[in-house]
């Protein structure tokens, strides 16, 4: 079959698959977050951490009982990681180094899942499953309660600011959706050829083979946009990702989640047709950055290139161009990170592609919950420009977008590109992290401009908790370990400070009946305005650094 027709086929049972399951798996998701009964399992759970279940929490306890919790995973992970050697969790390995241990534990509760080791030679067969791969289940379920108690700002009113609990979220988020779906496709994987050992590994004429649980943690990898490989070679690897079915399975799961919360908000807020106005936005980005670097990798320039069809370098020949084309951009566009290629090999422009992708803020369709929320922020930005343009108060769902509520989504907004910015200017001033571009260019200069791209690419992806990141790059200092450790946590947990600031704001709110000039955000005009806005806050922010990067690289 040629190979574009496979590509082809192979994207369309992928859309096909998330059409089919928007519906059944984004009124599900709904109606977990607003039962009012809890399973045996949840109870026990409660019981043990002394929680009430029935008793809902202000935004600013449902803050500082997320950010507790996750400073607490933070420890728990990183002391696991050093104390494994002693505990006999390594499979003979040593304990974890101190700057890794640290950079790991803050990668995994973040959700970015930034691998600065070598999994099979630094991570032990079961700290993986016990530490990483729990963390890949509460980081996800994370994510998706603040993106729900965003949403109750919308729905409900409590003049005592109100959001829900926190616990309560956190526990279905993980039982209820992730637990289920990362079972099931565990089980397609396995099908396929995955490995789900308890074994280490094995000798062999070519040296020791590693082994591992890689199934059950590629499926909630996926699922729960985290994207840390259990080998090195992450998705590339045949135990992680046998075939070309289990390639577009994966691709599916980590979009599925992020695009049926978009059904899951049009459901609680009482208004289909809003969800499908953020689906639109999401898939008009997706679309537009996968048919650019379609074009730019299946474009060659150069003898060798030319001569494959294809920049066939850095790209997996078990799936092709087409297919690793599409992994990448699904994985960029929700800050999952896991890769099947070679990010640093693909061309100039679609390499720049890829880091736009991740500096439009993870909303394409975005991370589990994060990208719902993401999006949501750049709503109330878009409805109080559309404000600004007719002379009248803004206003979002029945909510009104005032001082306070447009001053929170500015700062969350900006969080992002301060962090990027900063860390990738002092970076590649800073004598040290020079020679980290080794294969990029003279190391006693500031290094070509393809290194100066793999820097942005670092940044862009801690800041945005991402994890993937441009091979070429060696950042593994104790600078680039600290710093985007630092870039990681506050990435993460100052927008979602922010967020859940602007949740309690808006439920304290009373609804504001529409009215004839209220600006109607179902339709193709606020669509249009929404996806203007995600593209002049990226373009204005970034264009020169990508100009001095990517855009460079390609002209030169």
């Amino acid at each position: 079959m040629p190979t574009g027709l496979a590509a082809a086929l192979q994207l369309l049972f992928i859309l096909g698959v998330l059409a089919a399951v928007y519906v059944p798996l984004g009124d599900f998701m709904a109606r977990v977050y607003t039962s009012t009964e809890d399973l045996a399992v949840e109870r026990v759970l409660y019981k043990a951490a002394r929680v009430n279940a029935a008793a809902e929490q202000t935004w600013q306890w449902y803050t500082l009982s997320l950010l507790g919790f996750s400073f607490v995973s933070v420890f728990f992970l990183y002391a696991l990681q050093r104390l494994q050697g002693v505990l006999h969790l390594g499979g003979g390995l040593a304990a974890v180094s101190p700057a890794v241990a640290f950079n790991t534990a803050v990668s995994f509760v973040t959700n970015t899942n930034w691998q600065s080791y070598t999994p099979e030679t630094t991570m032990g067969v079961w700290t993986q499953p016990l530490g990483l791969a729990v963390q890949n289940f509460l980081s996800a379920a994370v994510g998706m309660a603040v993106a729900i108690a965003l949403v109750r700002g919308f729905v409900h009113v409590r003049e005592g600011g109100e959001v829900g609990n926190f616990w309560v979220d956190l526990v279905r988020g993980a039982v209820r959706v992730l637990l289920p779906l990362s079972l099931l496709v565990a089980v397609v994987l396995l099908t396929q050829g995955a490995v789900q050992s308890l074994h280490a590994g094995f000798a062999s004429s070519q040296g020791q083979v590693p082994l591992g649980m890689a199934a059950s943690q590629e499926a909630v990898k996926e699922l729960g946009t985290n994207g840390g490989g259990f080998f090195a070679a992450n998705s590339a690897h045949p135990f992680e990702n046998p075939t070309p079915f289990s390639n577009a399975v994966e691709i599916i799961a980590l979009l599925v989640i992020p695009v049926a919360f978009t059904r899951t908000f049009g459901t609680l807020v009482g208004d289909r047709r809003q969800g499908l106005a953020l689906l639109a936005v999401m898939a008009f980005l997706w679309g537009s950055v996968l048919a650019a670097t379609w074009f730019c990798e299946s474009s060659p320039s150069g003898m060798a290139g030319k001569a494959a069809g294809a920049m066939l370098e850095g790209k997996e020949v078990r799936f092709g161009v087409p297919a690793s084309v599409v992994f990448a951009v699904s994985t960029t566009g929700t800050s999952t990170g896991a890769v099947n290629a070679a990010h640093d090999s693909f061309s100039a422009l679609g390499g720049g592609a890829l880091t736009l992708n991740m500096l439009f803020g993870e909303i394409a369709p975005g991370g589990t919950g994060t990208g719902l929320y993401g999006l949501l922020v750049l709503a109330l930005i878009a409805v109080f420009v559309g404000g600004l343009l007719v002379g009248r108060t803004p206003e979002y769902l029945g909510k009104k977008v005032r001082q306070r509520e447009i001053t929170l989504a500015a700062l969350a907004v900006l969080v992002m590109p301060a962090l990027v910015l900063a860390g990738t200017g002092i970076s590649l001033v800073l004598p040290g992290t020079r020679a980290a571009q080794g294969n990029s260019g003279d190391p006693r200069t500031l290094g070509s401009i393809h290194g100066y791209s793999e820097v942005l690419y670092a940044y862009a992806s801690a800041s945005n908790n991402n994890g993937s990141a441009f091979g070429g790059l060696a950042a593994t200092s104790d600078w680039f370990q600290a710093s985007l450790a630092f870039c990681m946590l506050l990435g993460r947990f100052l927008p979602i400070i922010l967020v859940l600031a602007l949740a309690g704001s808006l439920v304290a709110q009373r609804h504001t009946p529409p009215t004839a000039g209220t600006l109607p955000t179902h339709r193709g005009l606020f669509i249009g305005l929404l996806v203007g806005v995600v593209l002049l806050v990226a373009a204005l922010t970034f264009f020169p650094a990508l100009a001095l990067g990517p855009v460079a690289e390609a002209l030169g």
